[in-house]
């Protein structure tokens, strides 16, 4: 069965990369800055010829693992427990991006840009939903991300959060 045109520009579209928007925008600096970073990183790497990708692949890779480790931090910081959905769904994405490292090495030369691609369609949900929560979150129990203390650490009594944070879960 073949792709209708709105299914192929669909699919091409996410080969393009993302534009850094406000709709990407969550409402923490911080945040906001690592995911510039992050888009920006992404789009370089759909623009890399795909023979010449690895390097770029490994410093991307290297960002994520902090920037997730920095968003992971800030939810076990203001409550939430170590198994939140949010934090499983960062290591899911870590883990897929350590085995596109693996295959890419063993010849799999395409795998690179189709992980890049599903990365720039999962990200605006992701970004918009989890991301964005948190980002109220963090507002709501005054955490400031730059510095990364709370103003009143007595706020948070129990860890007991295991939601993602966005709207659509606790």
């Amino acid at each position: 069965m073949e792709n209708s045109p709105s299914e192929l520009a669909a699919v091409s579209s996410f080969a393009d990369g993302l534009n850094w928007s406000s709709e990407l925008h969550t409402g923490d600096d911080r945040m906001d800055h690592t995911h510039e970073e992050f888009v920006t990183m992404l789009n370089a790497l759909l623009l890399t010829p795909k023979a010449e990708q690895l390097n770029l692949y490994r410093e991307f890779l290297n960002h994520t693992v902090a920037h997730f480790a920095q968003e992971d931090r800030w939810m076990l910081a203001t409550g939430f427990s170590e198994d939140n959905c949010h934090a499983g769904q960062h290591a899911t994405i870590l883990e897929t991006m350590r085995a596109v490292e693996t295959h890419y090495v063993q010849g799999d030369t395409e795998i690179i840009s189709r992980m890049a691609e599903a990365l720039a369609e999962w990200f605006p949900q992701h970004a918009g939903s989890m991301d964005a929560g948190l980002a109220l979150h963090l507002k709501s129990v005054n955490f400031d991300s730059e510095t990364e203390t709370l103003a009143d650490p007595s706020i948070i009594k129990n860890v007991t959060m295991s939601g993602c944070g966005s709207v659509s879960c606790s």
